[in-house]
């Protein structure tokens, strides 16, 4: 029996009967990729790059494979990307600010300009997506779980995504903290189209290799979206490295000793640049052994307040596809509903208002930073020039009442910010939140201790920053049901010393949220969507995966019978577009017998017609055997896994020998989108709704 990657019907096999393709070399085919084509434009200047690019590739290929050059090529070009949209949005941010300050005594125009500015941003970022490309909006994430899992879906990766959402990215980034948006969950999709293209443009000369290297490169592309955006080595090197590079070439350094070693020199790039989030916790001692009793409490509390925040992103996602305003405006009138929310969110952060208690003048990085500061807030209260603690205590309120509204707030307009039809990432606001939250109970615990109702050097010397770094890695993994934020939060710090509590209160804050099969934050957007992602719908409905194929299966259309003659066949080659067509023994009895390749058909009727016309099909074509055979009982998820393994080919369901269907990669699309109607309900689909 030959091995699963063997089978005929995979790019690997592609002989004729006739060995008409066994001889062919590879230079032969490489050129016939070069023929002119008459209906093209610039055929010459089109065949002259297309032969020095094959001529390239066999050069490159000889010193190590091509993938290599194409992920070295992706990170280079997300680095790229990333400090390029960083550089445009700090110069927008930089015009905000100083607009706002030019207007000092004028509250009137000072709040104008604080709303209206975020406000035409997304409206005109949400305009990008409702005109040019509906599918660019949202953060991606789910689409790109989809496509993981095997899925095709090309709309999402086209080349018209790409540059829709790198725009509206750069207008919501530019938005600031009053959207309290970010660039995480995007970017990622971003380097997934990049790595598309890639992939397709590097492997144009081996296509036998091109659905095992497109599903690598899109694994590679993930990561390098994530190393991009935060500069982590761990996620990937050469991202993270030019994106490190690219400040210190374009002379963007803040000043530093000239007796400073080049790598401390990399460490104090502006914050407006610098990803990675400096902090100054202690070496000398990491946290006192009871404090793990504190870090145990706030992983149960970052999962009770994860329960709240999914159950309320839940209730908009249900809200916006029933209610009738809902739909209205996300359907036709996407730039006015962006720029109507936004406007809202801006006028509940304005400096003069209530957002004086939720330091709303402070960007996302800024946040993130103030909140990692690992000294004690309540301690210097007494002296509020100190940095970040003026930003929290501007208005002479305690810290930790800054803190409760911050977070009070944070969490409903963070869900509400949510529907808005606009490219966005959803990862790193709630990593500040869980900062937040993580910083209220440290700085209580110090001024606890600083009271004097615990005494002891350890409880005086504690470091609330470390336990805003455990929240928000506690936080933001409990929304995803994702134990990465563990290791992100080291990788953006670059302590370790903070392992164990960070580690404890992730699995406890996982532990919670995923009680009750309770799904998460982008499971919730892959049901309201009706994406098929297995996964997604096991959370929404753990029996949904276990139902059988026979019941969700539709009768096959297309079969040959072993003694079909050339109308059939013709018939069947016209119909399908599948590559393994069943045949099976007559119509009447459907016993199966094996499978035809689709290509072998195609050359076999060129000569059928003058050679061999009064012949079947069991006569002058090979019949290959069904290495894989499913029974209707098996279930959704058995049959979904076995076409894991055996892509691209098809897998066929028998009873008793008879055919009763087959599966392949479209139609199993089709039943996970019939399940997740089925959870979601037959509610009012918005028209063309992108990621929510």
């Amino acid at each position: 029996m030959k091995r699963l990657d063997e089978a005929p019907g995979g790019h690997s096999a592609g002989k004729n009967i006739y060995g008409e393709g066994e001889n062919q070399s590879e230079t032969s085919r490489n050129k016939s990729l070069l023929l002119p084509d008459r209906w093209k434009p610039c055929q010459r200047t089109r065949a002259t790059f297309k032969e020095c690019f094959l001529k390239l590739s066999c050069c490159l290929g000889s010193v190590c494979g091509l993938e290599w050059y194409s992920y070295a090529a992706l990170g280079v070009l997300m680095a790229t990307s990333s400090f390029l949209m960083d550089l445009s949005v700090t110069k927008l941010l930089k015009t905000h600010q100083w607009l706002y300050m030019k207007l000092d005594g004028h509250s009137l125009l000072q709040f104008c300009c604080w709303t209206l500015y975020p406000a035409c941003l997304c409206a005109v970022a949400a305009f990008f997506s409702h005109n040019i490309c509906p599918f660019s909006a949202g953060s991606g994430i789910p689409e790109v779980r989809v496509m993981l899992s095997g899925v095709t879906m090309p709309q999402y990766l086209s080349l018209t995504n790409m540059f829709t959402k790198f725009l509206g990215l750069i207008c919501t980034l530019s938005a600031g903290s009053t959207v309290f948006l970010g660039k995480v969950g995007p970017f990622v999709h971003l380097s997934t189209m990049l790595g598309a293209y890639l992939s397709n443009l590097c492997f144009l000369t081996q296509a036998n290799k091109k659905e095992k290297s497109a599903r690598e490169m899109m694994v590679v592309a993930s990561a390098v979206g994530v190393a991009s955006c935060f500069g982590a080595p761990v996620s990937g090197i050469c991202g993270a490295l030019t994106f490190r590079l690219f400040p210190v070439w374009s002379g963007d350094l803040g000043k530093a000793d000239p007796d400073q070693s080049s790598s401390h020199i990399l460490m104090v790039i502006p914050e407006t640049l610098q990803v990675m989030f400096k902090t100054n916790f202690p070496t000398s001692s990491s946290f006192y052994p009871l404090e793990i009793l504190l870090f145990t409490l706030l992983g149960l509390l970052c999962g009770a307040v994860s329960c709240c925040f999914l159950f309320l992103h839940r209730w908009i996602l249900k809200l916006s596809k029933t209610n009738p305003i809902f739909i209205k405006m996300l359907t036709t009138e996407k730039a006015l509903y962006s720029g109507l929310v936004v406007f809202f969110l801006a006028s509940l952060t304005f400096p003069h208002s209530a957002g004086q208690y939720m330091a709303s003048k402070l960007t996302m990085k800024q946040l993130l930073t103030s909140l990692l500061d690992s000294r004690q807030w309540i301690v210097q209260s007494h002296n509020a020039s100190v940095q970040p603690l003026s930003e929290w205590s501007s208005s002479e309120s305690p810290v930790y009442l800054s803190l409760a509204v911050f977070l009070l707030m944070k969490i409903w307009m963070l869900v509400l910010a949510c529907t808005l039809p606009l490219p966005a990432g959803y990862f790193m606001p709630v990593f500040i939140y869980g900062a937040a939250l993580g910083r209220l109970l440290g700085e209580g615990v110090a001024y606890v201790s600083f009271t004097g109702a615990i005494s002891g050097q350890p409880w005086a010397s504690i470091n609330p920053g470390a336990y805003a770094l455990a929240g928000a890695a506690a936080l933001s993994g409990a929304v995803t049901h994702t134990l990465s934020p563990a290791l992100l939060a080291v990788e953006l710090t670059g302590h370790f010393s903070h392992v164990v509590p960070i580690l404890l209160t992730t699995l406890l804050a996982n532990a919670l949220a995923r009680s009750g099969h309770r799904p998460s934050f982008y499971d919730a957007i892959s049901i309201c969507k009706n994406l098929p992602h297995l996964p997604s719908l096991k959370k929404a409905c753990p029996q949904l995966p276990f139902t059988p194929v026979g019941q969700v299966l539709d009768a096959t259309s297309v079969q040959l019978q072993k003694a079909a003659k050339l109308e059939e066949v013709q018939q069947a080659v016209n119909t399908s577009s599948d590559t393994q067509i069943p045949v099976v023994d007559s119509h009447d009895s459907h016993i199966l017998l094996g499978f035809a390749l689709r290509s072998e058909l195609l050359m076999l009727l060129r000569h059928w017609r003058m050679e061999t016309p009064e012949k079947h099909l069991d006569e002058i074509c090979c019949i290959y055997p069904t290495s894989v055979l499913l029974s209707p009982h098996n279930t959704v998820q058995e049959a979904h896994s076995t076409l894991s393994l055996i892509r691209p080919q098809s897998l066929f369901v028998a009873d008793r020998g008879r055919l009763v269907g087959v599966i392949t990669w479209t139609e199993m699309t089709r039943i996970l989108e019939d399940l997740a109607k089925d959870i979601s309900g037959d509610t009012q689909e918005i028209s063309q709704s992108p990621d929510l």
